[in-house]
């Protein structure tokens, strides 16, 4: 009787362990997604930023190369950054909300729903 008492306390103990590593791996998973949704709309702010820069620069008549150079690279880091993301072995991306997505004719890159050019290439879309 001690014995079956015994299994039953190591069945109850991987159980409990299988459990907590389940918990474990979600909460991961709820991190890298909480990351990649940050790094995304980081991303999203940078665009915008950029292209009121270039919008209020083309309406003032004025010339800031170095300043709209500034805001592309750092678009370009957080592109990386999110590719970074994506690259992990154990990120797995949540399913996509049934929504199309869409692509630059030009380059490929993936677009916003609503942009009007693309983030990568300039291309009209």
């Amino acid at each position: 009787m001690n014995l079956d008492l015994n299994r039953i306390l190591d069945a109850g103990m991987e159980v409990a362990q299988s459990v907590k590593d389940a918990a474990v791996d979600l909460a991961d998973k709820g991190k890298k997604q909480v990351e990649l949704l940050n790094a995304q709309n980081k991303l999203a702010r940078a665009q915008r930023q950029l292209g009121a820069l270039v919008y209020s620069l083309i309406q003032s008549g004025e010339e800031n190369r170095e300043l709209v150079d500034k805001y592309v690279q750092a678009i370009a880091g957080i592109e990386a950054e999110i590719d970074r993301i994506k690259a992990q072995p154990e990120f797995t991306a949540a399913p996509a909300a049934e929504k199309e997505i869409r692509h630059c004719p030009q380059c490929g890159a993936e677009v916003e729903e609503d942009a009007l050019f693309c983030h990568r290439c300039g291309a009209q879309l």
